[in-house]
Protein backbone atom coordinates (compact mmCIF):
# COMPACT_ATOMS: atom_id res chain seq x y z
CA UNK A 1 0.00 0.00 0.00
CA UNK A 2 2.80 2.31 0.71
CA UNK A 3 4.24 1.80 -2.00
CA UNK A 4 1.73 2.12 -4.05
CA UNK A 5 0.33 5.45 -2.60
CA UNK A 6 4.31 6.80 -3.07
CA UNK A 7 3.91 6.64 -6.83
CA UNK A 8 0.75 8.18 -6.54
CA UNK A 9 1.90 11.30 -5.39
CA UNK A 10 5.15 11.12 -7.71
CA UNK A 11 2.59 11.47 -10.42
CA UNK A 12 0.92 14.01 -8.34
CA UNK A 13 3.90 16.16 -8.31
CA UNK A 14 5.01 15.04 -11.99
CA UNK A 15 1.73 16.61 -13.17
CA UNK A 16 1.98 19.38 -11.45
CA UNK A 17 6.07 20.65 -11.28
CA UNK A 18 6.53 20.12 -14.73
CA UNK A 19 4.98 23.50 -15.07
CA UNK A 20 8.16 25.06 -13.72
CA UNK A 21 10.53 23.74 -16.60
CA UNK A 22 8.08 24.35 -19.16
CA UNK A 23 7.09 28.09 -17.72
CA UNK A 24 9.64 30.27 -20.32
CA UNK A 25 8.44 28.22 -23.25
CA UNK A 26 5.32 29.32 -22.24
CA UNK A 27 5.95 32.80 -21.55
CA UNK A 28 6.82 32.97 -24.93
CA UNK A 29 4.21 31.30 -26.71
CA UNK A 30 1.01 32.47 -24.60
CA UNK A 31 2.95 36.06 -23.99
CA UNK A 32 2.73 35.91 -20.16
CA UNK A 33 4.24 37.50 -17.47
CA UNK A 34 6.42 36.13 -14.30
CA UNK A 35 3.41 36.96 -12.38
CA UNK A 36 0.94 35.22 -13.95
CA UNK A 37 2.94 31.93 -14.56
CA UNK A 38 3.15 32.06 -10.74
CA UNK A 39 -0.50 32.50 -10.57
CA UNK A 40 -0.78 29.16 -12.80
CA UNK A 41 1.59 27.21 -10.70
CA UNK A 42 0.56 28.39 -7.18
CA UNK A 43 -3.02 30.26 -6.99
CA UNK A 44 -5.22 28.71 -9.90
CA UNK A 45 -3.92 25.29 -8.74
CA UNK A 46 -4.10 25.80 -5.02
CA UNK A 47 -7.52 27.61 -4.82
CA UNK A 48 -9.49 24.44 -6.10
CA UNK A 49 -7.16 21.83 -4.70
CA UNK A 50 -7.95 23.46 -0.99
CA UNK A 51 -11.51 24.40 -1.59
CA UNK A 52 -12.63 21.03 -2.84
CA UNK A 53 -10.36 19.36 -0.67
CA UNK A 54 -12.49 20.17 2.01
CA UNK A 55 -15.66 17.59 0.44
CA UNK A 56 -13.20 15.05 -0.63
CA UNK A 57 -11.50 15.11 3.09
CA UNK A 58 -15.00 14.09 4.20
CA UNK A 59 -15.58 11.57 1.62
CA UNK A 60 -12.47 10.55 2.90
CA UNK A 61 -13.74 10.05 6.30
CA UNK A 62 -16.83 8.13 5.53
CA UNK A 63 -16.22 6.31 1.92
CA UNK A 64 -13.78 3.74 0.26
CA UNK A 65 -10.46 5.57 -0.30
CA UNK A 66 -8.83 3.10 -2.17
CA UNK A 67 -11.81 4.14 -5.31
CA UNK A 68 -11.11 7.93 -4.39
CA UNK A 69 -7.95 8.03 -4.90
CA UNK A 70 -8.45 6.04 -7.54
CA UNK A 71 -11.14 8.33 -9.06
CA UNK A 72 -9.11 11.78 -8.79
CA UNK A 73 -5.73 10.12 -9.92
CA UNK A 74 -7.36 9.10 -13.49
CA UNK A 75 -9.30 12.88 -13.48
CA UNK A 76 -6.03 15.13 -12.40
CA UNK A 77 -3.99 12.88 -15.22
CA UNK A 78 -6.17 13.40 -18.32
CA UNK A 79 -6.56 17.11 -17.32
CA UNK A 80 -3.01 17.15 -16.90
CA UNK A 81 -2.69 16.14 -20.64
CA UNK A 82 -5.65 18.44 -21.71
CA UNK A 83 -3.02 21.01 -20.66
CA UNK A 84 -1.60 20.39 -23.41
CA UNK A 85 -4.18 21.85 -26.13
CA UNK A 86 -4.36 25.60 -24.11
CA UNK A 87 -3.80 28.07 -26.61
CA UNK A 88 -4.38 30.80 -23.92
CA UNK A 89 -3.87 31.96 -20.38
CA UNK A 90 -7.64 31.27 -19.79
CA UNK A 91 -7.59 27.70 -21.55
CA UNK A 92 -4.24 27.12 -19.27
CA UNK A 93 -5.95 28.05 -16.01
CA UNK A 94 -8.87 26.41 -16.68
CA UNK A 95 -6.88 23.14 -17.28
CA UNK A 96 -4.96 23.80 -13.79
CA UNK A 97 -8.36 24.66 -11.92
CA UNK A 98 -9.61 20.77 -12.92
CA UNK A 99 -6.27 19.48 -11.74
CA UNK A 100 -6.45 20.62 -8.67
CA UNK A 101 -10.06 19.50 -7.59
CA UNK A 102 -8.60 16.27 -8.89
CA UNK A 103 -5.72 16.56 -6.84
CA UNK A 104 -7.45 16.88 -3.66
CA UNK A 105 -8.86 13.82 -3.57
CA UNK A 106 -5.58 12.14 -2.98
CA UNK A 107 -3.62 13.57 0.33
CA UNK A 108 -6.68 13.32 2.60
CA UNK A 109 -7.80 10.18 2.06
CA UNK A 110 -3.78 8.76 1.49
CA UNK A 111 -2.99 10.20 4.94
CA UNK A 112 -6.47 8.47 6.31
CA UNK A 113 -5.56 4.98 5.09
CA UNK A 114 -1.87 4.83 6.22
CA UNK A 115 -2.66 6.09 9.45
CA UNK A 116 -5.29 3.25 9.90
CA UNK A 117 -2.38 0.81 8.43
CA UNK A 118 0.92 1.50 10.56
CA UNK A 119 1.21 2.03 14.70
CA UNK A 120 1.24 5.48 15.75
CA UNK A 121 5.19 5.32 16.92
CA UNK A 122 5.84 4.82 13.05
CA UNK A 123 3.31 7.44 11.71
CA UNK A 124 5.63 10.35 11.10
CA UNK A 125 8.17 8.02 9.15
CA UNK A 126 5.16 6.41 6.88
CA UNK A 127 3.86 9.74 6.06
CA UNK A 128 7.41 10.78 5.26
CA UNK A 129 8.15 7.92 3.28
CA UNK A 130 4.73 8.70 1.86
CA UNK A 131 5.62 12.44 0.87
CA UNK A 132 9.07 11.67 -0.18
CA UNK A 133 7.06 11.14 -3.52
CA UNK A 134 6.64 15.01 -3.49
CA UNK A 135 9.93 15.36 -4.51
CA UNK A 136 10.75 12.00 -6.85
CA UNK A 137 7.53 13.51 -8.82
CA UNK A 138 8.64 16.98 -9.02
CA UNK A 139 12.49 15.86 -9.95
CA UNK A 140 10.86 13.73 -12.53
CA UNK A 141 8.56 16.45 -13.92
CA UNK A 142 11.76 18.86 -14.44
CA UNK A 143 13.87 15.92 -15.92
CA UNK A 144 10.99 15.13 -17.95
CA UNK A 145 9.86 18.28 -19.02
CA UNK A 146 13.11 19.65 -19.91
CA UNK A 147 13.95 16.69 -21.38
CA UNK A 148 11.16 16.32 -23.95
CA UNK A 149 10.54 20.49 -24.78
CA UNK A 150 14.24 20.94 -25.65
CA UNK A 151 14.34 17.86 -27.67
CA UNK A 152 11.17 18.26 -29.59
CA UNK A 153 11.46 21.97 -30.37
CA UNK A 154 15.11 21.38 -31.44
CA UNK A 155 13.94 18.54 -33.75
CA UNK A 156 10.45 19.77 -35.70
CA UNK A 157 11.48 23.71 -35.21
CA UNK A 158 8.84 25.98 -36.47
CA UNK A 159 6.63 23.74 -37.97
CA UNK A 160 6.26 20.60 -35.44
CA UNK A 161 3.62 17.76 -36.07
CA UNK A 162 -0.03 18.77 -35.65
CA UNK A 163 1.43 22.27 -34.42
CA UNK A 164 2.46 21.01 -30.93
CA UNK A 165 5.14 22.94 -29.02
CA UNK A 166 7.54 21.18 -26.98
CA UNK A 167 5.73 22.24 -23.80
CA UNK A 168 2.30 20.87 -25.27
CA UNK A 169 3.81 17.28 -25.66
CA UNK A 170 5.27 17.29 -22.44
CA UNK A 171 1.90 18.22 -20.89
CA UNK A 172 0.73 14.85 -22.78
CA UNK A 173 3.42 12.81 -21.80
CA UNK A 174 3.19 13.59 -18.01
CA UNK A 175 -0.60 13.11 -17.51
CA UNK A 176 -1.78 10.15 -19.21
CA UNK A 177 0.15 7.52 -17.97
CA UNK A 178 -1.48 8.07 -14.37
CA UNK A 179 -4.59 6.53 -16.07
CA UNK A 180 -3.19 3.39 -15.85
CA UNK A 181 -2.22 3.89 -12.18
CA UNK A 182 -5.48 4.53 -11.21
CA UNK A 183 -6.31 0.88 -12.19
CA UNK A 184 -3.85 -0.32 -9.89
CA UNK A 185 -5.11 1.97 -6.99
CA UNK A 186 -8.37 0.90 -6.65
CA UNK A 187 -7.15 -2.89 -5.69
CA UNK A 188 -5.54 -1.63 -2.79
CA UNK A 189 -6.45 -3.31 0.72
CA UNK A 190 -8.79 -0.70 2.67
CA UNK A 191 -8.00 -1.29 7.01
CA UNK A 192 -10.90 -0.53 9.28
CA UNK A 193 -11.17 2.83 10.21
CA UNK A 194 -9.43 3.56 13.56
CA UNK A 195 -7.48 -0.20 13.89
CA UNK A 196 -4.32 1.73 14.12
CA UNK A 197 -5.16 3.30 17.25
CA UNK A 198 -7.70 1.20 18.64
CA UNK A 199 -10.57 4.08 18.92
CA UNK A 200 -13.68 2.79 16.23
CA UNK A 201 -16.87 5.61 15.18
CA UNK A 202 -19.87 3.98 13.45
CA UNK A 203 -19.85 3.46 9.92
CA UNK A 204 -21.41 6.07 7.97
CA UNK A 205 -24.45 4.97 5.67
CA UNK A 206 -24.76 7.76 3.36
CA UNK A 207 -21.27 8.44 2.50
CA UNK A 208 -22.40 10.93 -0.89
CA UNK A 209 -25.06 12.94 1.42
CA UNK A 210 -22.13 13.83 3.52
CA UNK A 211 -19.65 14.17 0.41
CA UNK A 212 -22.74 16.76 -1.08
CA UNK A 213 -23.67 18.39 1.78
CA UNK A 214 -19.83 19.31 2.42
CA UNK A 215 -19.61 20.61 -0.99
CA UNK A 216 -22.44 23.06 -0.18
CA UNK A 217 -20.62 24.05 2.33
CA UNK A 218 -17.83 26.07 0.30
CA UNK A 219 -19.70 26.50 -3.11
CA UNK A 220 -20.86 30.41 -3.02
CA UNK A 221 -23.76 31.14 -2.87
CA UNK A 222 -24.90 28.28 -1.69
CA UNK A 223 -22.39 28.39 1.35
CA UNK A 224 -25.45 30.83 2.84
CA UNK A 225 -28.20 28.53 2.28
CA UNK A 226 -25.93 25.40 3.66
CA UNK A 227 -25.48 27.70 6.90
CA UNK A 228 -29.32 28.49 7.26
CA UNK A 229 -30.32 25.10 6.65
CA UNK A 230 -27.92 23.67 9.46
CA UNK A 231 -28.89 25.73 11.94
CA UNK A 232 -26.12 28.88 12.09
CA UNK A 233 -28.23 31.08 13.41
CA UNK A 234 -28.24 35.20 12.63
CA UNK A 235 -25.36 35.57 14.03
CA UNK A 236 -23.16 33.12 11.76
CA UNK A 237 -24.96 34.27 8.77
CA UNK A 238 -24.27 37.74 9.45
CA UNK A 239 -20.30 37.05 10.18
CA UNK A 240 -20.46 35.53 6.90
CA UNK A 241 -21.65 38.35 5.25
CA UNK A 242 -18.96 40.50 7.27
CA UNK A 243 -16.28 38.52 6.19
CA UNK A 244 -17.52 38.14 2.23
CA UNK A 245 -17.45 41.90 2.10
CA UNK A 246 -13.87 42.09 3.99
CA UNK A 247 -12.53 39.72 1.56
CA UNK A 248 -14.03 41.39 -1.54
CA UNK A 249 -12.56 44.83 -0.56
CA UNK A 250 -9.06 43.37 0.24
CA UNK A 251 -8.88 41.64 -3.15
CA UNK A 252 -9.93 45.39 -4.59
CA UNK A 253 -7.37 46.79 -2.48
CA UNK A 254 -4.61 44.39 -4.07
CA UNK A 255 -5.99 44.19 -7.34
CA UNK A 256 -5.46 47.70 -7.53
CA UNK A 257 -1.58 47.87 -6.40
CA UNK A 258 -0.78 44.95 -7.98
CA UNK A 259 -2.60 44.95 -10.99
CA UNK A 260 -3.34 40.85 -11.11
CA UNK A 261 -6.98 40.63 -9.95
CA UNK A 262 -6.85 37.00 -10.94
CA UNK A 263 -4.74 36.61 -8.56
CA UNK A 264 -6.62 37.95 -5.42
CA UNK A 265 -10.34 37.59 -6.77
CA UNK A 266 -9.08 33.60 -6.99
CA UNK A 267 -7.82 33.73 -3.26
CA UNK A 268 -10.61 35.75 -1.96
CA UNK A 269 -12.76 33.12 -3.29
CA UNK A 270 -10.97 30.25 -1.18
CA UNK A 271 -10.49 32.27 1.50
CA UNK A 272 -14.37 32.28 1.99
CA UNK A 273 -14.87 29.25 1.27
CA UNK A 274 -12.71 27.98 3.74
CA UNK A 275 -14.36 30.37 5.93
CA UNK A 276 -17.86 29.34 5.79
CA UNK A 277 -16.63 25.56 5.87
CA UNK A 278 -15.54 26.17 9.29
CA UNK A 279 -18.98 27.90 10.27
CA UNK A 280 -20.66 25.11 9.13
CA UNK A 281 -18.51 22.43 10.75
CA UNK A 282 -18.99 23.98 13.85
CA UNK A 283 -22.58 23.66 13.81
CA UNK A 284 -22.83 20.19 12.24
CA UNK A 285 -19.69 18.49 14.19
CA UNK A 286 -18.73 20.48 17.24
CA UNK A 287 -16.28 18.35 17.93
CA UNK A 288 -14.45 18.53 15.34
CA UNK A 289 -14.52 21.69 15.23
CA UNK A 290 -13.64 21.67 18.73
CA UNK A 291 -10.19 19.49 18.10
CA UNK A 292 -9.14 21.21 14.83
CA UNK A 293 -9.89 24.85 15.21
CA UNK A 294 -9.60 25.83 18.41
CA UNK A 295 -6.12 23.36 19.85
CA UNK A 296 -3.29 25.74 20.02
CA UNK A 297 -0.61 23.42 18.81
CA UNK A 298 -2.83 22.59 15.70
CA UNK A 299 -3.30 26.22 14.55
CA UNK A 300 0.49 27.34 15.39
CA UNK A 301 1.84 23.97 13.44
CA UNK A 302 -0.04 24.42 10.53
CA UNK A 303 1.45 28.13 10.20
CA UNK A 304 5.19 27.25 10.96
CA UNK A 305 4.57 24.11 8.51
CA UNK A 306 2.93 26.73 6.28
CA UNK A 307 5.93 29.14 5.93
CA UNK A 308 8.08 26.75 5.15
CA UNK A 309 5.86 25.84 2.74
CA UNK A 310 5.80 29.49 1.23
CA UNK A 311 9.56 29.11 0.76
CA UNK A 312 9.65 25.39 -0.57
CA UNK A 313 6.96 25.72 -3.30
CA UNK A 314 8.50 29.32 -4.06
CA UNK A 315 12.02 28.64 -4.93
CA UNK A 316 11.25 24.90 -5.82
CA UNK A 317 9.17 26.12 -8.53
CA UNK A 318 11.36 29.09 -9.63
CA UNK A 319 14.89 27.44 -9.45
CA UNK A 320 15.08 26.09 -13.24
CA UNK A 321 13.84 29.60 -14.69
CA UNK A 322 16.32 31.00 -12.51
CA UNK A 323 19.36 28.69 -13.97
CA UNK A 324 18.36 29.83 -17.24
CA UNK A 325 18.15 33.25 -16.74
CA UNK A 326 21.38 33.76 -14.18
CA UNK A 327 23.43 30.68 -15.32
CA UNK A 328 22.62 30.87 -19.08
CA UNK A 329 21.76 27.30 -19.56
CA UNK A 330 19.44 25.32 -21.49
CA UNK A 331 16.17 24.07 -20.50
CA UNK A 332 17.17 19.86 -20.95
CA UNK A 333 20.56 20.60 -18.51
CA UNK A 334 18.75 22.72 -16.12
CA UNK A 335 15.93 19.99 -16.10
CA UNK A 336 18.39 16.97 -15.68
CA UNK A 337 20.20 18.04 -13.54
CA UNK A 338 17.94 19.85 -11.48
CA UNK A 339 16.06 17.35 -11.49
CA UNK A 340 17.83 14.55 -10.25
CA UNK A 341 19.37 16.60 -7.46
CA UNK A 342 16.38 17.99 -5.96
CA UNK A 343 14.78 14.49 -6.10
CA UNK A 344 17.42 13.13 -4.40
CA UNK A 345 18.05 15.73 -1.64
CA UNK A 346 14.13 15.79 -1.14
CA UNK A 347 13.64 12.31 -0.56
CA UNK A 348 16.81 12.36 1.77
CA UNK A 349 15.74 14.92 3.53
CA UNK A 350 11.84 13.89 3.62
CA UNK A 351 13.16 10.53 4.90
CA UNK A 352 15.65 11.67 7.76
CA UNK A 353 12.55 14.47 8.53
CA UNK A 354 10.00 11.41 9.46
CA UNK A 355 12.93 9.30 11.14
CA UNK A 356 14.30 12.14 13.17
CA UNK A 357 10.49 13.25 14.04
CA UNK A 358 9.82 9.80 14.99
CA UNK A 359 12.57 8.96 17.17
CA UNK A 360 12.66 12.59 19.00
CA UNK A 361 8.67 12.05 19.87
CA UNK A 362 9.79 8.77 22.14
CA UNK A 363 11.76 11.52 23.93
CA UNK A 364 9.46 14.27 23.96
CA UNK A 365 5.98 15.20 22.60
CA UNK A 366 7.71 18.04 21.15
CA UNK A 367 10.21 15.47 19.15
CA UNK A 368 8.27 16.44 15.87
CA UNK A 369 7.92 20.47 16.26
CA UNK A 370 11.78 20.11 16.69
CA UNK A 371 12.53 18.73 13.04
CA UNK A 372 10.05 22.03 11.94
CA UNK A 373 12.59 24.07 13.85
CA UNK A 374 16.09 22.55 12.14
CA UNK A 375 14.05 22.92 8.70
CA UNK A 376 13.58 26.58 9.32
CA UNK A 377 16.94 27.50 10.20
CA UNK A 378 19.16 25.12 8.40
CA UNK A 379 18.42 25.52 4.55
CA UNK A 380 18.74 29.79 5.06
CA UNK A 381 22.71 29.94 4.88
CA UNK A 382 22.52 27.03 1.93
CA UNK A 383 19.54 29.05 0.07
CA UNK A 384 21.67 32.49 0.27
CA UNK A 385 24.79 30.81 -0.70
CA UNK A 386 23.24 29.11 -3.69
CA UNK A 387 20.97 32.00 -5.53
CA UNK A 388 24.46 35.02 -4.66
CA UNK A 389 27.04 32.35 -6.15
CA UNK A 390 27.98 32.97 -9.86
CA UNK A 391 29.85 30.08 -10.35
CA UNK A 392 27.32 27.41 -11.71
CA UNK A 393 28.70 24.36 -10.50
CA UNK A 394 28.87 25.14 -7.27
CA UNK A 395 24.82 26.47 -7.73
CA UNK A 396 23.88 22.80 -9.08
CA UNK A 397 26.00 21.58 -5.49
CA UNK A 398 23.96 23.81 -3.16
CA UNK A 399 20.88 22.60 -4.43
CA UNK A 400 21.17 19.57 -2.67
CA UNK A 401 22.06 20.24 0.74
CA UNK A 402 19.09 22.80 0.75
CA UNK A 403 16.70 20.05 -0.96
CA UNK A 404 17.76 18.34 2.12
CA UNK A 405 17.72 20.35 4.60
CA UNK A 406 14.17 22.52 3.50
CA UNK A 407 12.00 19.00 3.03
CA UNK A 408 12.48 17.81 6.27
CA UNK A 409 9.14 19.44 7.89
CA UNK A 410 6.48 17.52 5.79
CA UNK A 411 6.65 14.43 7.68
CA UNK A 412 6.65 15.88 11.19
CA UNK A 413 3.91 18.55 9.92
CA UNK A 414 1.30 16.28 8.74
CA UNK A 415 1.72 13.34 11.56
CA UNK A 416 1.30 16.46 13.93
CA UNK A 417 -1.91 17.52 12.70
CA UNK A 418 -2.99 13.62 12.96
CA UNK A 419 -2.04 12.85 16.48
CA UNK A 420 -3.89 15.86 17.60
CA UNK A 421 -7.58 14.41 16.60
CA UNK A 422 -9.79 11.78 16.62
CA UNK A 423 -9.24 8.78 13.59
CA UNK A 424 -13.23 9.63 12.34
CA UNK A 425 -12.07 13.11 11.66
CA UNK A 426 -8.51 12.70 10.44
CA UNK A 427 -9.96 13.53 6.81
CA UNK A 428 -11.35 16.77 7.74
CA UNK A 429 -8.02 17.34 10.05
CA UNK A 430 -6.09 17.42 7.05
CA UNK A 431 -8.33 19.04 4.63
CA UNK A 432 -8.20 22.05 7.19
CA UNK A 433 -4.10 21.96 7.23
CA UNK A 434 -3.42 21.07 3.86
CA UNK A 435 -5.84 24.88 3.23
CA UNK A 436 -3.65 26.91 5.50
CA UNK A 437 -0.52 25.34 3.62
CA UNK A 438 -1.80 25.68 0.34
CA UNK A 439 -3.32 29.21 0.39
CA UNK A 440 -0.39 30.59 2.75
CA UNK A 441 2.30 28.11 0.58
CA UNK A 442 1.20 27.50 -2.67
CA UNK A 443 -1.03 30.14 -3.47
CA UNK A 444 1.15 33.26 -2.41
CA UNK A 445 4.79 31.73 -2.54
CA UNK A 446 5.08 31.35 -6.30
CA UNK A 447 3.55 34.19 -7.31
CA UNK A 448 4.99 36.34 -5.00
CA UNK A 449 8.05 35.59 -5.79
CA UNK A 450 7.13 35.83 -9.54
CA UNK A 451 5.13 39.55 -8.53
CA UNK A 452 8.47 40.57 -7.06
CA UNK A 453 10.48 39.34 -9.88
CA UNK A 454 8.40 41.75 -12.68
CA UNK A 455 8.59 44.88 -9.48
CA UNK A 456 11.83 44.64 -9.04
CA UNK A 457 13.16 43.61 -13.08
CA UNK A 458 15.31 40.71 -10.88
CA UNK A 459 14.13 36.99 -9.90
CA UNK A 460 16.98 36.52 -8.10
CA UNK A 461 16.55 39.08 -5.75
CA UNK A 462 12.72 38.46 -5.59
CA UNK A 463 14.00 34.68 -3.98
CA UNK A 464 16.12 36.19 -1.73
CA UNK A 465 13.09 38.20 -0.16
CA UNK A 466 11.05 35.13 0.01
CA UNK A 467 13.81 33.59 2.46
CA UNK A 468 12.71 35.72 5.05
CA UNK A 469 10.00 33.62 5.32
CA UNK A 470 11.55 30.76 7.51
CA UNK A 471 11.75 33.32 10.49
CA UNK A 472 8.06 33.50 10.84
CA UNK A 473 8.32 29.41 10.43
CA UNK A 474 10.39 29.72 13.19
CA UNK A 475 8.28 32.01 15.05
CA UNK A 476 5.27 30.11 14.98
CA UNK A 477 7.12 26.40 15.44
CA UNK A 478 8.28 27.57 18.94
CA UNK A 479 4.84 28.46 19.68
CA UNK A 480 3.55 25.27 18.78
CA UNK A 481 6.26 23.77 20.90
CA UNK A 482 4.81 25.15 24.10
CA UNK A 483 1.36 23.18 23.53
CA UNK A 484 1.69 20.65 21.88
CA UNK A 485 2.25 17.86 24.96
CA UNK A 486 -1.08 19.53 26.73
CA UNK A 487 -3.09 19.05 23.53
CA UNK A 488 -2.22 16.07 22.27
CA UNK A 489 -3.12 14.83 26.21
CA UNK A 490 -5.79 16.36 26.54
CA UNK A 491 -7.71 15.38 23.25
CA UNK A 492 -10.07 12.09 24.22
CA UNK A 493 -11.37 14.55 27.41
CA UNK A 494 -11.91 17.37 25.43
CA UNK A 495 -13.72 15.23 22.57
CA UNK A 496 -16.17 13.63 25.59
CA UNK A 497 -17.15 16.65 27.25
CA UNK A 498 -17.26 18.39 23.59
CA UNK A 499 -20.40 15.45 23.50
CA UNK A 500 -18.19 12.78 21.42
CA UNK A 501 -19.27 9.20 22.05
CA UNK A 502 -16.64 6.13 21.00
CA UNK A 503 -15.36 3.21 21.82
CA UNK A 504 -11.83 2.78 22.87
CA UNK A 505 -9.74 -0.68 23.23
CA UNK A 506 -7.76 -1.58 26.27
CA UNK A 507 -4.67 -0.47 24.01
CA UNK A 508 -5.69 2.85 23.06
Amino acid sequence: MLGVLVLVYVFNFVDRQILSILAERIKADLRLSDAEIGFLYGTAFAVFFAVFGIPLSRLADVWDRRKLIAVGLAAWSLLTALSGMARSFPELAAARFGVGVGEASAAPAAFSLLSDSFPPQRRATVLAVYSSGIYIGAGLGIAIGGWIVQGWDAAFGAAPPLGLRGWQVAFFAAGLPGLLLAAWVATLREPRRGAADGIFSRREEQPFRQFFLELRSVLPPLTVLHLVLVGAGRRAVARNFVAAFILALLAALLTAVTRTPAQWIALAIGIYSAFSWAQSLGCRDPVAFQLIFRTPAVRHSALAFSFLAFLGYGIGFWLPPFFVRCHHVDERQAGILLGAIAAAGGWLGITLGGVLADRWRRESPRGRIYVGMLAATLPVPIALALLTTTNTPLAYALVFPSSICSSMWIGPGASTVQDLVLPRMRGAAAAAYLIVVTFLGLALGPYTIGFLSVVLGDLRKAMLIAVSANAFALVFAVLAARHVARDEAARLPRARAAGEVFEVSGSA
